[in-house]
């Protein structure tokens, strides 16, 4: 990854001095953006979702390991360590779960830091790993702490651990544990691990393979150890493809509606996190300077397959969320960092203000008229990035130490664009369906909602959670069943097999095998008239539910 301007082997480029006054600048910005970050951002629901689960599990004696959550075993022991130490209100405690995501994020960018100065300059190392690390701290609210994202950090650790430690085996060693646990995160972030392979393969072909020759067996030992340890684990990683109504494996193989999403998804992308945008000038920059046609080939080969593997991750499941390309965007990120980074060819100062007019697009772009809000407005400020650096490319002037500087405070203002209060948090089709604003509102709506409901729950009572998870993780009463929530239970709705897998009868058993006494129904989510039919028996003969009401879709049950 580190040594696109000369061949594997080559001495490294002589060190730069550091501008006393340009480099404290940066440090600053970036350091005041991670920490209005970490006091203001919250949550996402997916998270809530996990930790509402784990949380509410442990409550009624499950371990991390026999707790249901949708993700596999080494993501929910993940997020438990990092709920470990927190305390006190909700507000607090995500602040204490952001801070630690961060601290382990600073630890994966300074190793990779580490790793790189045996390769590049002190400044490239610097604003390459400075960009990787802020592009995990500062990520939309969307990825960060979501298994892809934890895929990433692994990943950034396997690379460093591969590139810094001297003698090549017990690299490779070092590095297949986190390459093994990326895997694990979620099987689909399989993806990110070969990714970190193909980018050690630019700096060391045989360092890669050693790599993936220790990682391969790692990932196997590690998803046997989850297995083992977790009596439902395995039933769960069959049975959880089968509640994806929108997997590839479901819906098939249709290629112009593929395209489509796919133009579409990359531009939404690309809104959240604004790095992404950069990719292609980036990558155009560090061709200029890659000397000999098979290094240049090289480098074009790795970036397609990891724009492309990234993107077909996301068309197999199908979903279409941002968060499953999150690998892309920190790749954009730390091929920035080595673009501007260089030291050596001219000053980009075009592709350097592209950079800091896309730091402004997320605050920007939910206020443009509605028929700018397209895929076309994000894809032409893309192509705009992409000729800036073309046109920078034919200039031939030597680069003052203060301008690696500049640029990459532009870099910090455009990893920071998506943490700003009226930034886009979600986005669809190109248009903002909802800011940072707007989700922070809406939070304060669903505590003030769980708190209605938890007043009619006394405390400590065990609860049926047939509602969504941002739901049980405000309510906070403990669910007496593996499978906090219904999750299982609500697909058939949509899927009716997933009433004859074995986790749907096991979560069927919590409604009516020692129930619990109170039940939470939130009928926009678990439509009653819509799951399985005799689920559907089974609750109505448990409890009794106040009539429905368009005022208050989410009410108390009681046991009868």
């Amino acid at each position: 990854m580190a040594t696109t301007a000369a061949p594997a082997g080559a001495p490294a480029a002589p060190r730069v001095r550091r501008s006393p006054l340009w480099w404290p600048a940066v440090a600053v910005t970036a350091a005041a953006a991670v920490v209005y970050t970490l006091l203001t951002r919250r949550l996402s629901g997916d998270l809530r979702y996990v930790l509402g689960a784990l949380r509410l599990g442990g409550d009624s004696g499950y371990s991390p390991s026999e707790v249901f959550t949708h993700r596999p075993f080494f993501y929910r022991w993940f997020v438990a360590l990092l709920d470990l130490p927190t305390a006190g209100g909700t507000a607090v405690r995500e602040t204490v779960i952001g801070v630690e995501g961060a601290l382990v994020a600073a630890a994966a960018a300074l190793a990779l830091y580490a790793a790189l100065l045996r390769r590049v300059t002190a400044r490239e190392a610097a604003v390459t790993a400075g960009a990787t690390g802020l592009a995990l701290v500062l990520a939309p609210r969307t990825d960060f702490l979501q298994p892809e994202w934890a895929a990433v950090l692994l990943a950034v650790l396997g690379v460093a651990a591969a590139l810094g430690v001297r003698r090549p085996w017990p690299a490779a060693l070092l590095a297949a544990l986190p390459l093994g646990l990326a895997v694990m995160m979620k099987y689909s972030t399989a993806s990110t691990a070969a990714f970190a392979v193909l980018l050690i393969g630019l700096a060391d072909r045989g360092r890669a393979l050693r790599a993936a020759l220790a990682a391969v067996p790692a990932a196997a030992a590690l998803f046997g150890l989850s297995v083992l340890l977790g009596s439902h684990e395995w039933q769960w990683t069959e049975d959880m493809p089968r509640i994806n109504q929108s997997a590839l494996g479901r819906t098939g193989l249709r290629p112009g509606e593929i395209l489509a999403h796919s133009v579409s998804f990359l531009a939404d992308r690309a809104l959240l996190s604004p790095a992404l945008l950069l990719l292609p000038g980036a990558l155009l920059l560090l061709l200029a300077r890659t000397r000999g046609r098979a290094r240049r080939l090289e480098l074009l080969a790795v970036a397609a397959l990891v724009v492309a593997g990234s993107l077909a991750v996301v068309i197999v499941q199908g979903n279409w969320f941002p968060y499953h390309a999150v690998q892309l965007t920190v790749a954009a990120a730390a091929a920035w960092g080595l673009a501007v980074g260089g030291s050596t060819g001219p000053p980009p100062w075009r592709f350097g203000a592209v950079s800091l007019a896309c730091g402004a697009l997320p605050v920007l772009y939910p206020h443009a008229p509605g028929g700018l809000q397209r895929p076309a407005t994000v894809w032409a400020l893309g192509l705009l990035a992409l000729l800036a650096a073309a046109a920078d490319v034919r200039r031939r002037r030597p680069a003052p130490v203060r301008t690696a500087a500049l640029f990459t405070l532009a870099g910090v203002v455009c990893l920071a664009g998506p943490v700003w209060p009226g930034s886009p948090h979600l986005v669809r089709h190109g248009k903002v369906t909802a800011t940072n604003a707007a989700f922070l509102r809406d939070t304060a709506r669903e505590e003030a909602e769980a708190e209605r409901l938890r007043a009619r729950i006394p405390a400590g009572a065990p609860v049926l959670y047939l509602a969504f998870g941002d739901t049980a993780y405000h309510v906070d009463r403990p669910a007496g069943c593996r499978y906090p929530i219904a999750t299982f239970l609500q697909r058939s709705r949509f899927l009716p097999d997933v009433a004859g897998l074995p986790s749907f009868a096991e979560n069927a058993d919590c409604v009516d095998h020692d129930p619990a006494p109170y039940a939470i129904l939130d009928r926009a989510w678990f439509r009653l008239a819509h799951v399985d039919p005799g689920l559907r028996a089974r609750v109505r003969a448990t409890y009794a539910c106040p009539p429905p009401s368009e005022d208050t879709p989410t009410v108390v049950c009681t046991r009868r």
